[in-house]
């Protein structure tokens, strides 16, 4: 059964996720507080970053940076299956803009997902969010990067995207799996417009 949230729901139990890591001190009575998936998937710890020699970056953000690129690499290549519901054609305006040697707006889609992504689930101050907000940022009148809204067999099919590219990524613990999957799931109501 698929449980829907709200945003702010989620943002609280985020947040509180994140802000509940404490110093237990010598106080064996308390159990430590579980870590944000953002520390699940690799934390604040920085490491350099593959994509900006002589740059760092924060591990959590890397892996969020990269299962989001790959994800993105699936849906572009899915438009050219053909078939009914493929997701490449609800980014067609940055595809024909990648097509025409321009990656500028595929470089912002990655970092929005990327600091979306980090921001809400435990990435802490060093990682923020300005972009649009759910329903505006899938909607093609508000949104003219996006080709067209999302039904559920679409979203279905991103959150199996997602799921592929974590895989490819070395992502593969289910329970981490099972939480980005739940944050997904969160997100469906605002994304979800047809």
């Amino acid at each position: 059964m698929k449980t829907k949230f709200t945003k702010i729901a989620v943002l609280v139990v985020l947040l509180a996720t994140a802000g509940g890591m404490i110093s237990c001190g010598d106080d064996d009575n308390v159990t430590p507080q579980e870590k944000s998936l953002y520390q699940k998937l690799g934390g604040f710890e920085k490491v350099p970053d593959p994509n900006n020699p002589g740059q760092m970056i924060e591990k959590g953000r890397l892996s969020y940076r990269s299962v989001v690129d790959s994800t993105i690499m699936l849906i572009v290549s899915d438009i050219g299956t053909g078939a009914s519901g493929n997701l490449g054609m609800h980014f067609a305006p940055i595809v024909a803009e990648v097509g025409s040697g321009n990656t500028t707006k595929v470089a912002v889609l990655s970092k929005n997902l990327t600091d979306f992504f980090s921001a809400n689930t435990g990435g802490g101050a060093t990682n923020t969010y300005s972009g649009l907000n759910m329903v505006e940022a899938h909607n093609p009148a508000t949104n003219p990067r996006m080709g067209k809204k999302a039904n559920n067999a679409d979203y279905d099919k991103f959150i199996g995207y997602v799921g592929a590219a974590a895989g490819l990524n070395g992502v593969t613990d289910p329970k981490i799996i099972g939480e980005v999957v739940s944050v997904l799931e969160s997100l469906r109501a605002p994304i979800v417009q047809e």
